[in-house]
């Protein structure tokens, strides 16, 4: 009887976990469309053409009086917004984790990103600093909630289960990317049909990833469950404590895991030259290729839907070969891969989709597997601290790749100087990765190892 017992409350919390898992999967197929749509797509060109609509005879624009050439304008504001979010997201976290009360942040965060997109909508003529100002709100509210969101992982699946759960995860989003863009594709491309200008086509894009995030928000909203955290007396002053103070208490506790520490410093390096890719890839397209916006668009989507399959092969790869084994393998591929879009001749879409794909296969896989590996090293009940900081660097919130990018371009006017200056990201982030020793920093953590990782 004793044993039947237990066995029906294993069940019961394998099914409990399950249900978790699949409400999890639906806030990456409620967000990834902005990443996608927004960031990716839309916004750089629209962004670009906004600011140099409002630029001066020598192609500057000049937000609070400072002179920035309105080709940067688009990367200039990615970079800002995570400097907004590293003054936010430690303080978030850490109320996470002493309060136990994850979802309703994740629902503040979600819903002010959403209304931020939706806002959107509004850009046009020369409105370019309502557009950077909606640009910086949302991608800073985008990394807070993706921090709580990742956070959960460790709460929701086994050990055995991360790879697996997290490469899902990402296949949802990039599923629900797809999905949208044809949509946008066909509004885009077809806007004469439907009546509308080129301009009205692209903001109405813009905004319905905005009330798409909103919508499926609610779902994760409704599986998601609190897991109340012990009270520790001083928790609500050091919860609230300033972005820049909390921070550097979040990075004093990582030097007690130095192995820790040092994978997220591999992953932040990384992670920011994928990021500036993704972010960046369509103003290197239009700006710099001479490519019209539905062969972007149409590239955009076969990153998606190769990127489904990328994510759950990597997985696979991952049960054989180790996560990390894996992710040095794509970081070697990204190299390749980047440093042949320099040399991608201008007015020729077939090489562009060809450097489509091979972003595609590798693009899922190295950003799931990163995710899993490094909830094995955070230690118990600090979750979303630890992951305020992995997020830094992640769903196109980097600043350094991006403000390199912008650098690059303003001294030289090249954008295939700006895209090559970003390899250094991959090899130096391949160096940093390949020197820690997993194992021992998942048992540093105080985590149990898995039989493969």
């Amino acid at each position: 009887m004793g044993t039947d017992t237990v066995r029906n409350e294993a069940a019961d919390e394998a099914a409990g976990r399950r249900r978790e898992q699949r409400g999890w999967y639906f806030y990456d197929w409620a967000c990834s469309v902005y990443s996608t749509s927004v960031l990716t797509v839309f916004l750089g060109p629209y962004l670009t053409s906004v600011a140099e609509e409002a630029a001066d005879a020598d192609g500057f624009v000049h937000p609070l009086g400072i002179p920035v050439r309105a080709g940067s304008f688009f990367a200039y504001s990615v970079s800002l917004s995570i400097i907004v979010a590293v003054l936010v997201m430690p303080v978030v976290g850490a109320a996470a984790d002493r309060t136990g009360r994850k979802k309703p942040l994740l629902g503040a965060a979600a819903y002010v990103g959403a209304a931020a997109t939706t806002g959107l909508f509004f850009l046009g003529g020369d409105r370019y600093l309502l557009g950077g100002l909606l640009l910086i709100v949302a991608n800073a509210a985008l990394s807070v909630s993706m921090m709580l969101y990742n956070s959960y992982l460790p709460q929701i699946a086994t050990v055995e289960e991360r790879d697996a759960v997290s490469s899902r995860g990402w296949a949802f989003g990039y599923a629900a990317g797809s999905l949208v863009l044809v949509v946008n594709l066909v509004l885009y491309t077809a806007h004469d049909s439907f009546g509308l200008s080129e301009g009205m086509a692209v903001r109405i894009c813009l905004a319905s990833a905005g009330l798409w995030w909103g919508a499926f928000t609610l779902i994760p909203l409704r599986r998601l469950r609190d897991r109340r955290a012990a009270a520790e007396e001083g928790a609500a002053k050091e919860a609230t404590s300033p972005g820049l103070r909390q921070l550097a208490a979040t990075v004093r506790d990582m030097r007690r895991h130095p192995l820790t520490l040092a994978f997220l410093l591999a992953y932040l390096v990384y992670n920011d030259g994928i990021q500036t890719v993704i972010s960046q890839a369509s103003v290197y397209g239009s700006e710099e290729l001479g490519l019209g916006q539905s062969t972007l668009i149409g590239a955009v989507l076969l990153v998606q839907v190769l990127a489904v399959a990328g994510a759950l092969g990597m997985g696979r790869l991952a049960r054989v070969y180790g996560a990390k084994r894996t992710i040095l393998g794509s970081l070697v591929a990204w190299t390749v891969t980047l440093a042949a879009g320099y040399f991608l001749p201008a007015n020729a879409p077939v090489w562009f989709f060809v450097l489509a794909a091979g972003i595609g296969l590798v693009l899922g896989g190295s950003q799931a597997l990163s995710r899993s590996l490094f909830s094995h090293l955070v230690p118990p009940g600090k979750e979303a601290e630890y992951f305020s900081a992995y997020e830094m660097s992640d769903r196109g919130m980097s600043w350094l790749g991006p403000l390199l990018f912008g650098i690059t371009y303003q001294l030289t006017g090249s954008y295939r100087d700006a895209i090559i200056s970003l390899v250094a990201f991959f090899v130096i982030g391949f160096a940093l990765l390949a020197r820690v020793p997993v194992r021992r920093a998942i048992r540093d953590a105080g985590n149990p190892v898995p039989e493969r990782i």
